[in-house]
């Protein structure tokens, strides 16, 4: 405001009261200069403040709206039989398998037609059961810091499918990271694309196109490397 009014000042002063004066051409060239430049700088903190103001709304509409709809109120993405093929080298099929997360029942399955000799796949609640020597599931993601809390206090070999971010977590990091065997990661050559239930249901015109990457979380399996990128 301050350079809009030398601005208008000057010009006022060139061409009405005194037009020859260098003074006033050069009291009115350098408000010009400080009309624009100024013009300049509003633009570019709109430009960011509009940044920042979006990016807080489209977080929030993802904090509020995504994953309470779509993790806790339908937390039923299933796996497919492709995500234990991809792995299958490193299932260990001589040993008891626990799939301690029903869902539709397929996961076991899936586990046991890839040639695992033995696989408990029931309704008994994981929070509260203590089963088989290693553990293979694909958890409810809404779940995953208690998943990791309760895998941590079994101390068992596991292999999980969780989002790629949750190595992130704080919980990750405090439950594995002084652990006498660290994580490994396998990472998939593709995305998993779960199968979609609502209510034990299949969604109709439901595309299985996951939005997120997903690894395989390991512990205590002895993989040949501490990350494994699949081909």
């Amino acid at each position: 405001l301050f350079a809009t009014f030398c601005f208008v000042l000057g010009v006022c002063n060139v061409y009405f009261l005194n037009p020859k004066s260098n003074l006033s051409l050069l009291f009115a060239l350098f408000a010009t200069f400080f009309f624009f430049y100024s013009v300049w700088e509003v633009r570019f903190a709109l430009n960011s403040i509009s940044k920042i103001i979006l990016f807080d709304y489209y977080k929030e509409i993802l904090l509020t709206m995504a994953i309470p709809i779509t993790f806790k109120k339908h937390d039923d993405y299933m796996t497919p039989k492709s995500a234990w093929e991809a792995i299958d080298e490193f299932i260990p099929k001589d040993k008891l398998i626990w799939e301690p997360f029903k869902g539709d029942g397929k996961s076991g399955e899936y586990l046991t037609e890839l040639g695992c000799q033995e696989v408990i796949h029931n309704d008994n609640d994981f929070f509260q059961s203590n089963e088989g020597e290693v553990l293979i599931s694909n958890p409810p993601f809404s779940k995953s810091k208690d998943v990791m809390n309760r895998l941590r206090e079994l101390d068992k070999p596991f292999i999980m499918i969780m989002p790629s971010a949750k190595i992130c977590t704080s919980y990750f990091r405090e439950n594995f990271k002084s652990t006498d065997s660290s994580l490994q990661i396998i990472i998939p050559r593709k995305r998993i694309h779960f199968v979609k239930l609502v209510d034990g249901k299949p969604v109709e015109g439901w595309k299985n196109a996951c939005a997120f990457d997903c690894f395989y979380y390991c512990y205590k399996m002895n993989l040949p490397r501490d990350i494994i990128w699949l081909e």
